[in-house]
């Protein structure tokens, strides 16, 4: 690496050669780091997945919890109704016992009747609060179930990612800090392609070497002159099928 930090401030004064050896060292690197990931595999999305989950069972516990206080608070004012029409209808029996013609008796006959249809309505309300209410007690329970469930799960996928994190964690920050040297010994516009290229290329191989005559990426035969040039290391080559930077397996050895 004591070369790399040597160099870093002599990016416009690499050869070609150089470049391609700060290239396919770059591309071992992000390998390496891409191996470690592939490890963690799925983990912090499926981390992340439970973690909405929990909070979206949690918010929606805590909506039923509101609802059944609202069904209750109106269950209660239904039954002061009922209390407020029963005292009404005795009343309004009271004064039919003081009436002096048919006309007050009918009228406060109607509003005995009135009185009655509004406990029956409250009454009938009652039960349908009380069918809600006994709904989402049910789906609460049902939520929490899953909430626990999903909080078993999170808790066993954490210590997974955990276990695969530590074993691994020093090994990627020392690679993610090669990487940066590397990359700072690499001109930008020739640091953007390898990006681009790597980006675009299966399994992120945007540098492979030539092996059997042969594109170490995409496999298309390499003709004998370009090979040539190849292992001339005087400029560098990209496959004309594939588009991957080429180096020779010479260069790849000496790298090892």
């Amino acid at each position: 690496m004591a070369e790399v930090k040597k160099q870093s401030t002599e990016v416009a004064e690499l050869t070609i050669e150089e470049k391609l050896r700060a290239l396919y060292k770059l591309q071992v690197i992000n390998s390496e780091i891409d191996k470690i990931r592939t490890l963690r595999g799925e983990l912090p999305l499926e981390v992340q997945d439970l973690e909405d989950e929990i909070a979206g069972l949690e918010t929606r516990i805590e909506k039923l919890q509101e609802e059944i206080k609202s069904i209750e608070s109106a269950t209660g004012s239904k039954k002061n109704d009922i209390v407020n029409s029963k005292g009404l209808i005795k009343k309004y029996e009271e004064q039919q016992n003081n009436v002096r013609n048919n006309r007050e008796f009918d009228s406060l006959s109607k509003e005995i009747e009135y009185q009655t249809l509004e406990i029956e309505l409250s009454e009938k309300r009652i039960k349908e609060f009380s069918v809600q209410a006994k709904e989402k007690v049910e789906y609460i329970e049902e939520s929490r179930k899953n909430l626990d469930e999903r909080k078993n799960d999170l808790l066993l996928k954490k210590s997974e990612l955990e276990d695969i994190t530590s074993d691994t964690q020093k090994e990627e920050e020392q690679l993610l800090k090669n990487r940066q040297e590397y990359e700072q010994i690499i001109e930008e516009r020739l640091l953007t392609a390898y990006k681009k290229i790597r980006k675009n290329a299966r399994n992120g191989l945007a540098v492979v070497s030539v092996e059997r005559d042969a594109c170490g990426g995409c496999f298309n035969q390499i003709p004998p002159q370009r090979q040539l040039d190849i292992r001339s290391r005087k400029k560098i080559i990209v496959c004309e099928y594939c588009g991957r930077i080429l180096v020779d397996l010479d260069l790849v050895e000496e790298e090892k």
